[in-house]
């Protein structure tokens, strides 16, 4: 009876903490990577897989996170300072000071970390709604995802937005930031688009990555602005394909998009390996999806038959492979 008493003063339990309302979407990048943040559009899509986060009190100041998410091999370890960073920018943003009272966080949820899905922007957004719920706020989802958005520079240093958007609002968005509050319009598709994706069992840091871009823009001003031009046309093609449902136009499109990002030298060996398989069983497109060096590649595949020849193609070269659609 004592133990009890004595665990039941160091926390304070919210019975049956509805978890299910605080969950956040993980996003693939159609058009955009690198170039978004430097105020271009962008396309990106929600995947239904989702993170999850309960929030206990304790009366012993400090945090505690407990980390129930599925990842690939080494994702949470070599992310684990920059997550607690995110974590810790999140509740500041919040006002909770976990200096004055205590925190215990548990993440869980079916979406798989790894570079390139939103699995960062996906924990941070969940913790806000986590917090909103926990202290019966009245949160807008604008607030929740301006929330995920300063969690995210921990993880990113300068964040595009586009990921903690898609967390926060989910299905296919066009996505653009803006010297104030980033812009995004929701899109409505004429069919579900069914999409493959697969990891190279790389986790690269989004932080190093995005600076190497803007070491090479800024040697060479020219060039880089030439490669955004060619980009943004492209993704104004993009958005027009997706609109009136012409996939082999889009798949074309982001052909071409994961060139100008070898271009960028963000791509690797075994993304251009897994690009060139699936685009072999009869993906209509085939590209990296987002910060690159490793991480995700997405492919288009239209119908189910398809989507099922392109993903046991992949399976055989990726550690991981996942089906799911754009609605």
């Amino acid at each position: 009876i004592l133990l009890l008493l004595s665990l039941l003063s160091n926390t304070f339990i919210m019975t049956s903490f509805p978890v299910d309302q605080t969950r956040a979407f993980g996003k693939l990048i159609l058009f955009g990577e690198h170039f978004v943040v430097y105020k271009v559009p962008a396309l990106v899509g929600a995947v239904s897989a989702y993170t999850d986060c309960k929030l206990e009190y304790t009366t012993e100041p400090g945090l505690e996170v407990i980390d129930n998410r599925p990842a690939v091999p080494l994702y949470k370890e070599k992310k684990m300072d920059e997550g607690i960073e995110a974590i810790n920018l999140t509740l500041t943003h919040l006002g909770v000071d976990t200096k004055k009272s205590g925190v215990k966080l548990t993440f869980g949820g079916d979406l798989c970390c790894a570079s390139g899905i939103g699995a960062s922007a996906a924990q941070v957004v969940s913790l806000a709604r986590a917090v909103n719920i926990a202290d019966s706020r009245s949160l807008s989802e604008d607030e929740i995802n301006a929330a995920g958005y300063e969690g995210e520079k921990g993880y990113h240093g300068t964040p595009s937005g586009i990921d903690n958007t898609a967390a926060t609002f989910g299905g296919l968005l066009r996505f653009q930031r803006t010297e104030g509050a980033p812009i995004f319009d929701k899109k409505t598709l004429v069919s579900p688009i069914r999409i493959v994706y697969a990891s190279t069992g790389i986790t690269a840091s989004t932080t190093e990555v995005v600076g190497d871009v803007r070491a090479k823009k800024e040697a060479d001003e020219a060039w880089f602005a030439d490669l955004i031009g060619k980009y943004t046309k492209l993704c104004e093609e993009g958005q027009k394909a997706v609109e009136v449902g012409d996939m082999d136009k889009l798949g074309k499109l982001m052909n071409l998009n994961h060139e100008y990002l070898q271009e960028l030298t963000v791509s690797c060996k075994e993304l251009d390996d897994l690009v060139v398989a699936a685009r072999a069983a009869g993906a209509v497109g085939a590209k990296m999806s987002g910060t690159g060096r490793g991480g995700l590649m997405i492919a288009l595949t239209p119908t189910e038959e398809i989507q099922n020849e392109v993903a046991s193609a992949l399976e055989k070269l990726a550690p991981q492979v996942w089906k799911t659609t754009f609605a």
